[in-house]
């Protein structure tokens, strides 16, 4: 296939399903790839977005990566990928891997639909079917911090995804003081009350001496995680969390790249025995950098069900259940329309299920699909 154009968008995203909470200014990029490959009387078009928490890349996709591909001439995914990355030099990963990251989503999209398969079946048969199910254990995350009536209403958003099938949820810690905090996740456990159901993200917010306070309070609730304590770069603070931590810990959804995965195996003090790796496929420049730092900890000693991507939507999906990973994050109702599942698909046993469509899948959530459309 030739991408003979990409556009791009930056559009706002909500931690909340409710517009009216105020959440940040948040954005992501979306962006369409129209190839020259036409089925039924229509040009192949792959859509691609930024994923979340790290704004969008307008500027970078559009003015140094999408040129790129479209005078590479003919491509697949891991051509395209290559070309983007051509002149690039290593290091300085920072905001250039997410726009890499999100034009490699929508090449993956588009040349799934070119071979009409879903895109977990495309990346078994490129990568080597692990002979494993198509369904993946997956959590509901949320749980931000509300304005007003916090407790009340992180409980009915826990009861909800709990009553639409999830069997593990995860809430966010670390924006309000220790004893806040500590009753926010006693709330939640009222709803996820079985051990290892619940996991809490701190979202790096954690000096180390507070992050080990923290951990010590955490650490007789049975959770299924603590992830993302103090700066993602601080592996000395890492490793003294983790020491002072018994239970499993889940780190790396900021490093973006198999070098800083390998400092954080080497120096964060992660155990192969129980730990999660949160790595986020967009983020680590795209499905490519992704394996890198699958094949690279791999090599380490870590198992392949030790990988939860980060992301919750369903290109992380695919991902998860094509390499044979533990699980991945569903996002059941923040950043809409990105996060989910298909529109009236729900967990079953706590397991999800990548669209049967051709691509990605996204044309089976209405509003985005709507939201891809008016791109062109």
């Amino acid at each position: 296939m030739r991408i003979v154009d990409v556009r791009e968008r930056t559009v706002e995203i909500s931690r909340y399903s409710d517009p009216a909470v105020p959440s940040g200014g948040l954005t992501t990029s979306i962006v369409a790839l129209t190839t020259d490959v036409v089925r039924h009387g229509r040009s192949v078009v792959g859509f691609g977005f930024s994923s979340f928490g790290r704004f969008g890349q307008g500027g970078l996709i559009r003015e140094r990566f999408a040129p790129r591909l479209t005078a590479a001439g003919e491509i697949d995914p891991l051509k395209g990928w290559a070309a983007m990355m051509k002149g690039e030099k290593p290091g300085g990963h920072g905001e250039r891997c997410v726009a890499v990251g999100t034009l490699d989503m929508a090449l993956w999209d588009a040349a799934a639909k070119i071979a009409d398969l879903p895109l977990q079946t495309l990346l078994r048969q490129r990568f080597g079917d692990r002979g494993n199910a198509v369904a993946v254990p997956v959590y509901a995350s949320g749980g931000y911090p509300y304005p007003a009536d916090d407790f009340a209403r992180l409980k009915d958003e826990l009861r909800r995804f709990h009553d639409t099938g999830y069997l593990r949820a995860k809430v966010k810690i670390g924006t309000l003081p220790l004893p806040r905090d500590i009753e926010r996740v006693s709330v939640a456990a009222e709803v996820f009350a079985v051990p290892q159901s619940l996991a809490v993200d701190a979202m790096n917010s954690y000096a180390p001496e507070a992050a080990v306070t923290t951990a010590k309070a955490l650490r007789l609730h049975q959770l299924m995680w603590l992830e993302d304590v103090c700066d993602p770069l601080d592996f000395e603070g890492q490793s003294t969390v983790t020491a002072a931590y018994e239970p499993p810990i889940a780190a790396g959804e900021p490093l973006f790249s198999a070098a800083e995965a390998k400092l954080l195996d080497r120096h964060g003090g992660l155990r192969r025995d129980r730990d999660i790796l949160l790595f986020d496929p967009v983020h680590c420049y795209g499905l490519p950098g992704y394996l890198q730092i699958v094949e690279t900890l791999e090599a380490r000693g870590w198992k392949r069900s030790a990988f939860w991507p980060h992301g919750g939507h369903l290109f992380s999906l695919h991902v998860a259940s094509a390499l044979g990973l533990g699980g991945t994050e569903v996002n059941p109702s923040s950043f809409p329309p990105f996060g989910g599942l298909a529109d009236n698909d729900t967990p079953s046993e706590g397991c999800a299920s990548p669209p049967e469509r051709p691509g990605i899948g996204f044309e089976s959530q209405q509003a985005l699909d709507r939201l891809f459309r008016s791109l062109l």
